[in-house]
């Protein structure tokens, strides 16, 4: 298996994108935050003492889908054109998923996985004085589109 990051000698570098054309691409992720009943019943009631989680949650996971090349040093600075953040409150916790689009020369999938770790941390952030074992249990990529590998979807 070859790794794109690395050259020849084993060295991480920046792959070279600069010759591919711009196509429309897009990626789906979904993570997920287990909490407590009292939490889950606090956010259906909107009594969370932080206040409105699922919006600053919305709001932090497109911030965060635009920032990636500031945290991930390989990552190639694309525009995103597009990003939905949908968050809901099901029993166990809050579901979230984020859908990232661009016209550019490289996928966002780095872009959607981000949205929705960081729209995470943003409700563990608004919950955890009311519930400290709030965790983050899943984070993955369900789809992407375009680019030279095509479309995929995780398996159910």
């Amino acid at each position: 298996m070859k790794f794109t990051h690395l050259d020849s000698d084993g060295s991480a570098y920046m792959v070279d994108v600069t010759a591919k054309q711009p196509t429309v691409r897009a990626a789906t992720a979904v993570a997920f935050v287990a909490c407590s009943d009292d939490v889950v019943a606090a956010l259906r009631d909107g009594t969370v003492p932080k206040g409105d989680v699922l919006a600053v949650a919305r709001v932090a996971g497109i911030a965060a889908a635009k920032r990636v090349p500031d945290l991930l040093p390989l990552a190639h600075t694309i525009g995103v054109h597009g990003c939905s953040v949908e968050l809901e409150i099901v029993d166990g916790g809050v579901a979230i998923e984020a859908t990232v689009r661009t016209a550019d020369r490289t996928g966002v999938e780095m872009e959607a996985l981000t949205s929705v770790t960081v729209a995470a941390l943003a409700v563990v952030d608004m919950v955890k004085g009311v519930d400290r074992s709030a965790e983050i249990v899943s984070a993955k990529i369900t789809a992407k589109s375009g680019g030279r590998s095509g479309d995929w979807v995780r398996p159910v």
